[in-house]
């Protein structure tokens, strides 16, 4: 019995985590798009910048981030670089494309330092944040 209602429950959290998936729009209004397959990035870290209640930081910015924007980080607190084995991150460099911060990266673009985003990969949550016009701004070519 204990099987058969485990099992139940595991299938209905993959249903809400598909429709979640699908629910879920980006800054231009469509359906939002995978920010990186080469790193494991987001919240979830299934490569979409997505988030949910359980995530504080609000980790919605489809970024390319920059060597200026990686050192800005870590004078921030928040070292980007360095690898930390134990969590299976193997640290960015200049290049990667990553799930960033909203606020981190709004306080970046207030210093100018502010990396390219892909506003298809990017949350429609970062609006709460950051204006379509300011994000625009910094759209990654291509």
């Amino acid at each position: 019995m204990y099987n058969l209602v485990a099992g139940i429950i595991l299938v209905l959290l993959q249903v809400e985590f598909a429709l979640a998936e699908q629910i879920q729009k980006n800054v231009i209004g469509s359906p939002l798009k995978i920010c990186c397959t080469q790193l494991v990035t987001g919240y979830y870290r299934d490569g979409y910048c997505r988030t949910g209640p359980d995530d504080l930081g609000t980790h919605v910015i489809a970024a390319t981030v920059s060597k200026e924007f990686l050192d800005f980080t870590r004078s921030r607190g928040n070292d980007l670089q360095t690898p930390r084995p134990e969590y299976n991150f193997p640290g960015l460099k200049a290049g990667d494309k990553w799930c960033l911060c909203a606020l981190r990266w709004k306080e970046a673009e207030q210093a100018g330092l502010a990396p390219p985003i892909d506003l298809e990969a990017t949350s429609s949550k970062a609006l709460e944040f950051i204006s379509l016009d300011t994000l625009k701004k910094h759209q990654s070519p291509g």
